[in-house]
């Protein structure tokens, strides 16, 4: 499967926007760092796009990342995306995180849908974020509260980053699809919707 094939079954299966934002958010982590650990980008980005495709129709585990994985497979995805897939939510200890690609996947996730809302309540988006302002907003329990502390630390154990580090390693590959994902600073956005 390539990211054309993902992308579509993205769309197919994900209305909500923010939803397809998030996908393409915790993509560019996982492009980002595979292009920094030497790994397959392809599959590390696809790892990312599609870790929450199901998540729409199929909101509750076990069949979150249960029914994915067999529609993935069925479009014959490599068994590496979807072992990372499966492993990025805790009720599945047959897909434990015990490779770089599945420790990523799950550092990324939440990690981008925090820097996200941190965007989101700035007018110059994710332009001049830094991640101390980020860890900050971190400490913040009524920020974000869905978005889990404990996950967004244990992500950073898991791939041996110090946190401030992995944050900013985020920021960076977010940073890259800023207009993708509407985080210019708001004038600019509005020209390239022009």
């Amino acid at each position: 499967m390539n990211r054309s094939e993902g992308w579509l079954i993205l769309k197919e299966y994900t209305k909500n926007p923010a939803l397809v934002r998030h996908g393409q958010c915790v993509e560019a982590g996982m492009r980002h760092y595979a292009r920094l650990l030497g790994e397959n980008e392809s599959l590390w980005s696809l790892a990312g796009l599609l870790h929450d495709f199901d998540y729409e129709r199929f909101p509750t585990p076990p069949e979150h990342t249960r029914e994915g994985a067999r529609v993935l497979r069925q479009q014959g995805c490599d068994e590496e995306v979807v072992g990372a897939i499966l492993s990025h939510v805790s009720w599945n200890p047959d897909y434990p995180r015990d490779r770089p690609i599945r420790n990523y996947l799950f550092a990324c996730d939440e990690l981008c849908g925090f820097l996200y809302a941190c965007c989101l309540v700035r007018p110059e988006r994710i332009t001049g974020l830094e991640p101390r302002s980020v860890i900050k907003k971190l400490k913040q329990k009524s920020f974000a509260a869905a978005v889990s502390r404990e996950d967004i630390d244990e992500g950073a154990r898991l791939i041996g980053r110090p946190l401030e580090d992995h944050v900013g390693q985020c920021i960076e590959a977010m940073r890259s699809i800023a207009a993708e994902i509407e985080l210019l600073p708001e004038a600019a956005q509005s020209e390239s919707n022009k």
